[in-house]
């Protein structure tokens, strides 16, 4: 029984590694694979902060345009880090799985827009979904250092 009186579910049995017990690929190009998108997605992060910081009513003019090749690139990472961890049958790897389908949702809503504010990204790096993703991944990268 929980503490509000509630039955605990049981989750199903998973592997408690994030690690495949047997990858496609050799175990350190698929780790490094793995942390290669982490670092995207915290590097993109760290650029739109700083985006997020300018004022800027829209990407138009000088150096706009890399807000979208970033945001572009923190979307394929995403996509790439909820690829490897779907070969996994962690409970976390799920957990991160959602959350970069959740995160990626926002993005692509960001990416859909005419014109992309400091505001608007100031949002986006305000969103829960986002500040889970890196959280997830701030852990994940730890574990498997």
């Amino acid at each position: 029984m929980t503490p509000s009186g509630g039955r605990r579910t049981n989750l199903p049995d998973r592997k408690s590694s994030f690690l495949l017990s047997s990858p496609p690929h050799d175990l350190t190009t698929v780790s490094k694979s793995l942390h290669d998108n982490i670092d995207v997605i915290e590097s993109a992060y760290e650029f739109l902060l700083a985006y997020a910081a300018q004022g800027r009513e829209s990407d138009d003019g000088p150096g706009g345009s890399e807000v979208r090749t970033t945001l572009t690139g923190m979307s394929e990472a995403a996509r790439n880090i909820a690829a490897y961890l779907s070969s996994n049958e962690s409970d976390f790897g799920v957990v991160v799985i959602e959350d970069a389908g959740k995160a990626g949702a926002a993005i692509a809503l960001v990416l859909a827009q005419e014109k992309i504010s400091s505001e608007l990204v100031d949002n986006l790096n305000a969103s829960i979904h986002l500040r889970a993703l890196l959280t997830d991944l701030f852990l994940l990268s730890e574990a498997t250092t």
